[in-house]
Protein backbone atom coordinates (compact mmCIF):
# COMPACT_ATOMS: atom_id res chain seq x y z
CA UNK A 1 0.00 0.00 0.00
CA UNK A 2 1.46 3.33 -1.11
CA UNK A 3 0.35 6.06 1.29
CA UNK A 4 0.62 9.78 0.65
CA UNK A 5 0.56 12.69 3.08
CA UNK A 6 -2.95 13.44 1.83
CA UNK A 7 -4.03 9.84 2.32
CA UNK A 8 -2.70 9.79 5.88
CA UNK A 9 -4.46 13.09 6.62
CA UNK A 10 -7.72 11.64 5.30
CA UNK A 11 -7.40 8.61 7.60
CA UNK A 12 -6.78 10.89 10.58
CA UNK A 13 -9.69 13.17 9.67
CA UNK A 14 -12.07 10.21 9.41
CA UNK A 15 -10.92 8.81 12.76
CA UNK A 16 -11.33 12.23 14.40
CA UNK A 17 -15.07 12.00 13.67
CA UNK A 18 -15.62 8.81 15.72
CA UNK A 19 -17.41 8.68 19.06
CA UNK A 20 -15.20 8.62 22.13
CA UNK A 21 -16.16 8.10 25.75
CA UNK A 22 -15.08 10.99 27.91
CA UNK A 23 -12.59 10.50 30.73
CA UNK A 24 -14.12 10.98 34.18
CA UNK A 25 -10.65 12.09 35.31
CA UNK A 26 -11.06 15.31 33.35
CA UNK A 27 -9.82 16.90 30.16
CA UNK A 28 -6.86 18.95 28.95
CA UNK A 29 -6.51 22.10 26.88
CA UNK A 30 -3.15 21.92 25.09
CA UNK A 31 -1.29 24.97 23.81
CA UNK A 32 2.21 26.23 23.12
CA UNK A 33 4.11 28.82 25.11
CA UNK A 34 6.64 29.84 22.48
CA UNK A 35 8.29 32.45 24.70
CA UNK A 36 9.30 29.75 27.19
CA UNK A 37 9.68 27.05 24.52
CA UNK A 38 7.25 24.61 26.15
CA UNK A 39 4.11 22.63 25.50
CA UNK A 40 1.41 23.35 28.10
CA UNK A 41 -1.58 21.28 29.13
CA UNK A 42 -4.22 22.77 31.41
CA UNK A 43 -6.13 20.08 33.29
CA UNK A 44 -9.81 20.56 34.13
CA UNK A 45 -11.93 18.24 36.25
CA UNK A 46 -15.37 17.07 35.17
CA UNK A 47 -18.07 14.57 35.99
CA UNK A 48 -19.60 12.35 33.29
CA UNK A 49 -23.40 12.31 33.49
CA UNK A 50 -25.81 9.46 32.61
CA UNK A 51 -25.86 10.67 28.97
CA UNK A 52 -22.07 10.50 28.67
CA UNK A 53 -21.67 14.29 28.74
CA UNK A 54 -19.00 16.18 30.67
CA UNK A 55 -20.50 18.24 33.48
CA UNK A 56 -18.87 20.99 35.54
CA UNK A 57 -18.61 19.49 39.05
CA UNK A 58 -19.18 22.92 40.64
CA UNK A 59 -22.21 24.12 38.65
CA UNK A 60 -23.70 20.85 37.37
CA UNK A 61 -23.91 22.39 33.87
CA UNK A 62 -22.91 20.49 30.74
CA UNK A 63 -19.54 21.64 29.38
CA UNK A 64 -19.93 22.41 25.65
CA UNK A 65 -17.45 20.81 23.27
CA UNK A 66 -17.09 24.02 21.24
CA UNK A 67 -17.04 27.67 22.16
CA UNK A 68 -15.65 29.65 25.05
CA UNK A 69 -16.18 28.27 28.53
CA UNK A 70 -15.09 30.09 31.68
CA UNK A 71 -13.69 27.45 34.02
CA UNK A 72 -10.74 27.28 36.37
CA UNK A 73 -8.13 24.64 35.65
CA UNK A 74 -6.80 22.43 38.42
CA UNK A 75 -3.20 22.25 37.19
CA UNK A 76 -1.02 23.41 34.31
CA UNK A 77 1.56 20.90 33.18
CA UNK A 78 4.42 21.96 30.91
CA UNK A 79 7.32 20.28 29.19
CA UNK A 80 9.89 20.94 26.50
CA UNK A 81 9.07 17.69 24.73
CA UNK A 82 6.10 15.36 24.44
CA UNK A 83 7.96 12.74 26.46
CA UNK A 84 8.80 15.15 29.28
CA UNK A 85 5.15 16.22 29.48
CA UNK A 86 3.95 12.59 29.49
CA UNK A 87 6.35 11.70 32.31
CA UNK A 88 5.07 14.62 34.40
CA UNK A 89 1.41 13.70 33.88
CA UNK A 90 1.45 9.89 33.77
CA UNK A 91 4.37 8.98 36.03
CA UNK A 92 4.83 11.81 38.54
CA UNK A 93 1.19 12.58 39.38
CA UNK A 94 -0.52 10.49 42.05
CA UNK A 95 -3.27 9.82 41.39
CA UNK A 96 -2.87 10.14 37.64
CA UNK A 97 -5.38 12.65 36.25
CA UNK A 98 -5.98 10.38 33.22
CA UNK A 99 -8.15 7.34 33.93
CA UNK A 100 -8.67 5.86 30.45
CA UNK A 101 -6.08 4.34 28.12
CA UNK A 102 -7.69 5.85 25.02
CA UNK A 103 -7.36 9.30 26.61
CA UNK A 104 -3.69 8.65 27.41
CA UNK A 105 -3.04 7.57 23.80
CA UNK A 106 -4.84 10.66 22.49
CA UNK A 107 -2.78 12.94 24.73
CA UNK A 108 0.46 11.29 23.60
CA UNK A 109 -0.47 11.89 19.95
CA UNK A 110 -1.42 15.50 20.65
CA UNK A 111 1.75 16.18 22.61
CA UNK A 112 3.86 14.89 19.69
CA UNK A 113 1.90 17.12 17.28
CA UNK A 114 2.44 20.08 19.62
CA UNK A 115 6.16 19.30 19.91
CA UNK A 116 6.54 19.23 16.13
CA UNK A 117 4.70 22.57 15.87
CA UNK A 118 6.91 24.06 18.59
CA UNK A 119 10.11 22.97 16.84
CA UNK A 120 9.03 23.90 13.28
CA UNK A 121 7.22 27.14 14.12
CA UNK A 122 3.95 25.82 12.71
CA UNK A 123 0.60 26.64 14.29
CA UNK A 124 -0.81 24.08 16.69
CA UNK A 125 -4.54 23.44 16.99
CA UNK A 126 -5.66 20.67 19.32
CA UNK A 127 -7.71 17.93 17.62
Amino acid sequence: MDLTVEGLAAIDEKLSQRHIDLDPGGYFIIYLNREEGVICAKHFTNVIDEHGLAVDPETGKVIPARGKVERTHTTVFSGRTAKELCVKIFEEQQPCPVTQLNHAAYLGREFVRAEIALVTGQDYVQD
